[in-house]
């Protein structure tokens, strides 16, 4: 494994999993470059984090700015060693209340910006010869459910891009680490409302959890994080016929977890 110290990117740092795990990376040595559209948010924990924390604003839907932002970042800090694409967007509503532009910032910060961000870096990465991309989906990349149809789609997409990245590094010889995280809802006020039918099975996490485990899984360069370990079964539960599997999400409470999303004011 590469040793510390690293340049550590988080985009979505300002606030949440992104803040948590810049503090973890920090604990370690590591220089942690926080990205974030909300500057008050970078001030904060730059206040907070301390000389080895950079903010650097950046709106994820904009792929100019992120070309800009990180050419800035390499130029002021350093090459980038770990991207951690964690920034994340829920609308929570049902397909037909989506405005066009609900869908358009949906796939451009959950999924778009990866491929910008990825692309930012992925050469000085290979250039070095050590590179970590860690793309945080979702739960909801592997099993959909109602009012998340621009989510879910958007978190499939981001487990794709995962898994294509993984196969192409390794087809070109590269040595660029991949990890895919994909947690159920967590308690970070993004999800307000949502429910659990059995939370000794599905429970509802808690951030500074899923930060560690996070943080944990790079260090170790572990492939795929998935939480709870019962998400894990939407795998083989694909090869039911559709109508079991549909059943089966019903009485898990699964199909029925937004009923009551608020999400953030």
């Amino acid at each position: 494994m590469h040793s510390s110290p690293r340049i550590v990117a988080i985009t979505g740092a300002g606030s949440g999993i992104g803040l948590l795990l810049a503090a973890r990376f920090l604990t370690g040595g590591d220089t942690v470059v926080g990205l974030d559209i909300d500057m008050d948010a970078l001030d904060r924990a730059s206040t907070a984090l301390g000389p080895s924390f950079h903010g650097f604003q950046l709106d994820l839907a904009d792929p100019e700015a992120i070309r800009r932002v990180f050419t800035h970042v390499e130029q002021a800090v350093g090459g980038v060693d770990i991207l951690i694409n964690n920034a994340g967007i829920v609308a929570g509503k049902w397909l037909l209340d989506h405005t066009d532009q609900d869908v358009r910032r949906t796939f451009a910060i959950n999924v778009e910006a990866h491929f910008h961000t990825v692309r930012a870096v992925l050469p000085g990465m290979i250039e070095r010869g050590f590179g970590h991309i860690v793309s945080v989906a979702s739960a909801g990349g592997l099993a959909a459910t109602a009012r998340l149809s621009a989510y879910s789609a958007s978190k499939f997409a981001a487990v794709g891009f995962d898994e294509a990245l993984r196969i192409e590094m390794k087809r070109l010889g590269h040595p660029i680490r991949t990890t895919l995280v994909a947690p159920f809802y967590i308690h970070t006020g993004m999800f307000d409302g949502v429910k659990t039918r059995f939370p000794w099975l599905l429970p509802i996490l808690d951030p500074e959890k899923v930060a560690t485990r996070i943080h944990r899984a790079v260090q170790n360069g572990k492939r795929r994080l998935i939480m709870p370990w019962f998400v894990y079964a939407g795998f083989p539960l694909r090869l039911l016929p559709v109508d079991l599997y549909d059943r089966l999400t019903d009485f898990f409470g699964v199909s029925r977890s937004m009923d009551d999303f608020r999400g953030r004011p």
